[in-house]
């Protein structure tokens, strides 16, 4: 892996009246408008979050699928968000990594949102995702996922964070403290971006971020605007930093359950 590769990460933070499938052309041209060669956007992107999986869930050949892979495709970057997919029998949230080649990666959410229902309609996904994109490597996340620091623990095998979500504002003081700490404990860049605005679901807290391996912010957005904000990644710098400071050495080993 090239010590110096570095690469510009986008979110672009949507008002809930941005979403609905009659919505897909003008995200589209978004998406089109992002200036960075990774494009994350939040969880259920299109259709905004909703527990009852039959409500909103298509085929992998579905429309919102087929969108986000042509946007990819045309942009000439990397696009990730989350799918309510119907898979045979199961309903998965489902996070994909779309690049331009016309390669598609995906995550199946682990930790469903039980609270919400998410877990009543939804099943978990079993397998934690690391992406290879342009000489980096990004770990999958989304939403609640951010609870649990074992599933996230970066073993050496991570360089960059993306995490989709639909965070309430009624607990936004700890979507932006458990980014900060997921950055911290792994010395990894997040990227972490949400709805703002309001739906049937709730809502939402807005304050997507970008956080450096230091815990720094930079790049952000406010509770209740949609934002498209970049900040550029620097891998050289992210080794030095885990080199000078190398806190992984004295990591702890955990057993996780497939």
């Amino acid at each position: 892996m090239p010590a110096d590769t570095t690469i510009d990460l986008t979110f672009l933070q949507l008002d809930t009246a941005q979403t609905g499938r009659h919505r897909l052309e003008a995200l589209g041209e978004a998406v089109l408008r992002a200036p960075g060669e990774v494009v994350l956007l939040p969880e259920m992107f299109a259709t905004g979050f909703r527990p009852n999986a039959a409500t909103v869930a298509e085929p992998m050949a579905g429309e919102i699928v087929t969108n986000l892979r042509r946007w990819a495709t045309r942009s000439g970057k990397a696009v990730v968000g989350s799918v309510a997919v119907s898979d045979g029998d199961t309903f998965r949230n489902r996070m994909l990594f779309a690049t331009p080649s016309g390669d598609l990666a995906w995550y199946d959410k682990r930790h469903l949102f039980r609270p919400g229902g998410e877990a009543d309609t939804f099943s978990p996904g079993r397998v934690r995702t690391v992406v290879e994109y342009r000489g980096l490597r990004f770990l999958l996340l989304l939403c609640y996922d951010l609870r649990f620091p074992v599933w996230s623990r970066c073993r050496r095998d991570y360089d960059v964070i993306l995490c989709s979500a639909a965070w309430p504002r009624s607990r936004g003081e700890v979507w932006r403290t458990l980014l900060r700490a997921r950055a911290l404990e792994n010395q990894a860049w997040i990227v972490g971006v949400n709805f703002c605005g309001e739906d049937a679901s709730g809502l939402y807290a807005g304050s997507s971020a970008i956080i450096d391996c230091y815990g720094n912010l930079r790049a952000e957005a406010s509770e209740s605007a949609a934002a498209c904000r970049t900040a550029r990644f620097s891998l050289e710098e992210q080794n030095r930093f885990r080199e000078r400071f190398p806190t992984w050495r004295e990591a702890d080993d955990f057993v996780l359950e497939q």
